[in-house]
């Protein structure tokens, strides 16, 4: 039996966390799946398209024939489920993150209740990362260098040197 799992975000844009959750977690499955969430919230506008965010994604990653990314509208589960994963992972930063985690963890679990989620305690140098800061730090003109890909660092400069 394949051990498959998906490793859902928004990634707007991927940060150096995030690379570390997919290194870690890469080895422990057989596929994994970058899921970059589709779904359009209006209390919380992406930065990047679709299309970009998978992108970078892409281009941020080694080659790696357990792993790929792809984009996913609709439930998470119902997604999970089409890929065949049995295995969510998760990445917790700090202790604020948990609530959110566990309530998404309940109700994920009362929609399907054969899905496991792994949480990942993501690694200490990273722990202070969002891409909420990074996008802010990037807007008002900061280095981002330590904190994202460097594909992700000149997508930002581009990005904000437009809208300046």
């Amino acid at each position: 039996m394949n051990k498959i799992a998906v490793y859902p975000g928004t990634f707007d844009p991927i940060t150096n966390g995030h690379i570390d959750i997919i290194q870690r977690s890469g080895y422990l499955f057989d596929k994994l799946t970058i899921a970059v969430n589709d779904n359009q919230n209006p209390a919380k506008p992406y930065l990047f398209n679709t299309r970009e965010r998978v992108e970078m994604i892409k281009k941020a990653l080694l080659p790696s024939l357990n792993v790929e990314v792809e984009s996913f509208k609709g439930l998470l589960v119902s997604y999970a489920e089409k890929k065949g994963a049995k295995f969510i992972i998760r990445g917790l930063r700090a202790l604020s993150d948990f609530e959110y985690e566990f309530q998404m963890y309940l109700m994920n679990k009362k929609l399907n209740s054969e899905l496991e989620i792994i949480y990942f305690m993501t690694n200490q140098q990273y722990s202070h990362l969002s891409s909420s800061i990074i996008k802010e730090i990037a807007k008002l003109g900061g280095d981002t260098s330590n904190f994202v890909p460097s594909v992700v660092e000149k997508k930002l400069l581009e990005k904000f040197s437009v809208n300046s």
